[in-house]
Order: structure tokens, then sequence, then C-alpha cells
């Protein structure tokens, strides 16, 4: 993980279990980034590590629920359909910690591999409506740099 990424996690409080979690991914897991793995089994296995570092908290992917409620975010017009979703149109955070069945929310992350062709403006949009919308306390940007750059790309706080 490089200084400028490092210095990024560290401005706000959960970076540092981030940068942690990463590093466990990296040592663990780096072969998913070598190969170009689906950026859901990237998210899901930062996901695990996250929640070593959370030991109060829910960890989870792809989770679509505000309470028993379906996640919606409103000014993006944009609600899970329970479909498969492939092109980042529905609202089915990366990675969230959370507590389950409650409005207590304080981490979302969006993972964008670095060879995606999907537009991050769409990323950026999502994590502003979960703040807003849904009362994440922190929103995080983490893209990976996949096959022969693999490690952490750009990372910034919505």
């Amino acid at each position: 993980m490089n200084n400028e990424a490092t210095a990024t996690l560290r401005e706000h409080a959960p970076g540092e279990m981030v940068i942690e979690a990463f590093r466990k991914l990296m040592k663990i897991d780096s072969y998913l980034l070598e190969v170009d793995a689906n950026e859901r089994s990237i998210s899901h296995r930062l996901g695990l590590h996250l929640q070593s570092f959370f030991p109060d908290w829910d960890v989870d992917c792809e989770y679509n629920r505000d309470g028993v409620e379906p996640k919606r975010i409103g000014y993006l017009d944009l609600h899970p359909d329970g479909a498969e979703d492939t092109e980042a149109r529905t609202v089915f955070p990366d990675i969230i910690v959370h507590k389950r069945d409650s409005q207590t929310n304080y981490l979302v992350i969006e993972i964008k591999k670095s060879s995606s062709i999907v537009d991050r403006a769409i990323d950026y949009q999502k994590l502003r409506g979960y703040k807003r919308d849904l009362g994440y306390q922190y929103a995080l940007f983490f893209e990976v740099g996949v096959r022969e750059k693999s490690g952490l790309a750009v990372v910034e706080w919505v």
C-alpha cells in the first residue's frame, strides 16, 4: 500500500482498520487481484478481513436492506430490484459495516477494479447518497489494481 493511500485512509477513524484488512487481503488473497477475479469475490474477501477489526458490528457485502426495507437512494432514483447487477445500477453497497435490523450505519465501501469500464462517478454518487439518505457515518471509494498492477490504486473518502 502506498504512502498516499495510507495517509488518506488515516484521515478518518475506520481508516486504520481498512488498512489492516487490505494488508490481509494482499497477504492471503492477492491471487484474486492477480487474475482479475470478479469484483464481488474481492469485496467478499475484504469484507471477511474487515470483520475481524469490527467485532461488535456486522460486516456485509451486497447487503440491500435498510432495517427490513430495501435500500433506496432517492435522488439517484436507483432502487434494488433483486436481480443480478453487474452494471452498478442498483443500490447494493459492496461492503458495509453496520448493525443489522437497525438504522445504525457506520461505514460503506464501494470497490472498483482498475480494469472496470463502469463509470466511477456512479460509485461516488451512490456513496454520497448512502451518507445522506441512509446515515452512513463514513463512505469510502476504493479502487484496486489488478493483474500486474495488483494493489491499492485509488482511495478517497466521500
